[in-house]
């Protein structure tokens, strides 16, 4: 049984309560939807800020799709997303701000008498979700792992998200840098067309069908895994060093300049010791909140629950399996909350 199931009726739960205006809303009441990547990260930040602050944070974990879409649509306060906003997506609305939360690790996952951790080369990988390698006792995984008892007839399995997805994002981000086959073929992108496999709601769906099913093989974030005591691939990165996913090396991905607005991609990492396919996750709102009926006193609440998430959140990072920002990405963010304005003057004191 998975940790992270979300409740029956979740889907018509959210459909339901996304169908509000977020700005009608007492003060004391936030609404956000979006990533499932950070949702157990979520979850704990804010009961524990609801305990201390009364602020009330509903908060629907429906994919980063989604949470874009919410918050272009101007229904939420705000939107969650493991994929930064590209140049067209942000073209088509208001100024809309990145502020990071929190580093995670996408890991490869897998479901095969014993659950040996396997070492897996970028090449092997990409073959493996193209459908071009389709046996567990392929040569090229066995020589990787010459100790590890692979099966001798079990076919490969592919399972995927079926939503769009940050994390289906930074997957495939970093299978378009390490493989121009899966560059022309498929690319990069929150949604693409897979050549092959099942798909699967969610992290929690995709973690669900892999745990499931023997044979399969899928992609997810960290904290599903280990919860789940999933395992995890071990992947040599662009260094040429075999690296686990932990929270030490998915930190050190972020070992790299940060550009001001924080959209940056982290994978496929130049740190020598960084675990190769690791994002920033970010909260995404309106740099200008004084739109539809938005009363001032909701977005100071909101932008305090956004300041504490960067600070004193973050010591909820690490007991989730998560990794805390950098010093370099909290000063960034910092400077992002402050720059929000309401009728084009500054919600936040410097």
């Amino acid at each position: 049984m998975l940790n992270f199931s979300r409740p029956k009726g979740v889907a018509m739960c959210a459909l339901c309560t996304l169908s509000l205006y977020a700005g009608s809303l007492r003060a004391k009441d936030l609404l956000g939807a979006g990533a499932t990547f950070p949702y157990p990260l979520y979850s704990k930040m804010f009961d524990v800020y609801n305990k201390e602050k009364g602020v009330r944070i509903n908060y629907q974990s429906i994919g980063s799709g989604g949470g874009i879409r919410q918050l272009q649509g101007k229904t939420v306060d705000f939107g969650a997303t493991d994929a930064f906003m590209d140049a067209k997506e942000l073209e088509k609305a208001d100024e809309i701000l990145h502020v990071p939360m929190c580093l995670g690790a996408v890991v490869v996952t897998y479901n095969i008498p014993g659950n040996p951790q396997l070492k897996l080369t970028p090449e092997i990988i990409a073959d493996m979700f193209l459908g071009k390698i389709t046996s567990w006792n392929d040569d090229r995984i066995k020589a990787l792992n010459p100790d590890a008892k692979l099966p001798q007839k079990t076919k490969v399995i592919v399972v995927h998200r079926s939503d769009g997805s940050g994390t289906t994002f930074i997957f495939t981000d970093y299978l378009s840098k390490i493989s121009s086959v899966w560059q022309n073929k498929v690319g990069r992108g929150k949604s693409v067309k897979w050549p092959g496999g099942l798909g699967a709601k969610g992290n929690e769906g995709v973690a669900g069908l892999v745990k499931q099913m023997p044979g399969s093989i899928g992609y997810c974030e960290l904290a599903y895994t280990i919860q789940n005591k999933m395992p995890r691939a071990v992947i040599r990165n662009k260094s040429g060093n075999f690296v686990e996913p932990t929270l030490e090396s998915t930190s050190l991905a972020a070992q790299t300049e940060i550009p001001a607005d924080t959209r940056i991609s982290l994978t496929n990492t130049s740190s020598e010791k960084g675990y190769p396919i690791a994002g920033f996750t970010w909260i995404i709102l309106y740099k200008e909140q004084k739109y539809h009926k938005r009363d001032k006193a909701t977005v100071k609440t909101m932008l305090d629950l956004l300041w504490w998430m960067i600070h004193d959140g973050q010591k909820f990072t690490k007991p989730l399996d998560y990794a805390p920002l950098p010093k370099a990405a909290v000063e960034k963010a910092k400077v992002i909350l402050k720059s929000v304005t309401y009728g084009g003057d500054p919600v936040l004191a410097n």
